[in-house]
């Protein structure tokens, strides 16, 4: 088994792991609202809250300001930031091009996995449309750098909403942040 088919069983078990987790706790809740995105991303700050132990408004409200600081960016980094996110999308699919999609693609030309696990970025969109024209390799890597200096920006935008929330936790509040996996 190769590297990357060993990277993306340990991300499929990961994932599978996290549903299963959520399946869980789901059960304990009640059913309105699990569907809406905003209300499950305001119980995942107010489940911070609980986590962090803030007791005043006050410090809630610039803490919760830069915990959504952080959430946005790291949406925005996503995990792969691209079309198909972890790899789940055309590339490299036999019989996966613009002018025969695989069976069961949807309206957007085979794309299922295109919003993956973060948002595409149009440099992204751009080296996909390069792959799938079959461009040269010189227009490739050029379509590559774009992509890569993207995510590098959006990468230090994350840190730089990371530190900002740093500054304002107590060390406990930090450890517990780290743990919920908002600081590294």
């Amino acid at each position: 088994m190769n590297k990357s088919n060993r990277v993306m069983a340990l991300a499929g078990v990961a994932v599978l792991m996290s549903l299963e987790t959520s399946n869980l706790r789901a059960q304990d809740q009640p059913r309105q609202g699990r569907g809406n995105p905003e209300e499950m991303r305001q119980r995942m700050i107010d489940g911070m809250r609980e986590r962090l132990e803030v007791k005043s408004d006050d410090e809630w409200k610039i803490i919760s300001e830069r915990i959504n600081k952080v959430m946005e960016a790291r949406r925005q980094v996503g995990f792969g930031g691209g079309p198909g996110g972890f790899g789940f999308g055309r590339v490299g699919r036999p019989g996966a091009d613009a002018n025969n999609p695989p069976a069961g693609a949807n309206d957007q030309g085979g794309r299922r996995g295109q919003r993956g696990f973060g948002e595409p970025s149009p440099e992204a969109d751009a080296l996909q449309k390069a792959i799938e024209s079959k461009a040269s390799a010189e227009e490739l890597k050029a379509k590559l750098a774009k992509l890569r200096e993207a995510r590098k920006e959006k990468e230090v935008s994350l840190e730089k909403a990371q530190e900002e929330l740093r500054k304002v936790l107590s060390v406990r509040q930090e450890a517990s942040a780290v743990l919920a996996g908002l600081l590294k």
